[in-house]
């Protein structure tokens, strides 16, 4: 399936419709972009519900994290939005 869609001075893009139906995509649906090689654009559609969770510890290609690293993480962004409420 090919289509074609516009970006407004936003950048936002509005999905047409096909589309959307083909692939489940809803308000509220979670969309992950990345920069393949070549400058392709790639758009995943993320899993809702518990079945998001697969791989948010560790990634392909990538070292998984300790769940330490993950507690300093979540440490460190409190303490910036905290920060930012003075």
């Amino acid at each position: 399936m090919t289509t074609t869609a516009t970006v407004s001075d936003k950048g936002q893009v509005t999905l047409p419709k096909p589309l959307r139906d083909r692939l489940g995509i809803r308000p509220g649906s979670r969309l992950e972009f990345a920069v393949g090689e070549g400058g392709v654009l790639q758009v995943r559609l993320l899993a809702e519900g518990s079945a998001g969770l697969a791989g948010l510890l560790a990634r392909p290609g990538q070292a998984a994290r300790s769940l330490s690293d993950h507690d300093a993480a979540i440490t460190e962004t409190v303490r910036a939005r905290v920060k930012g409420r003075r």
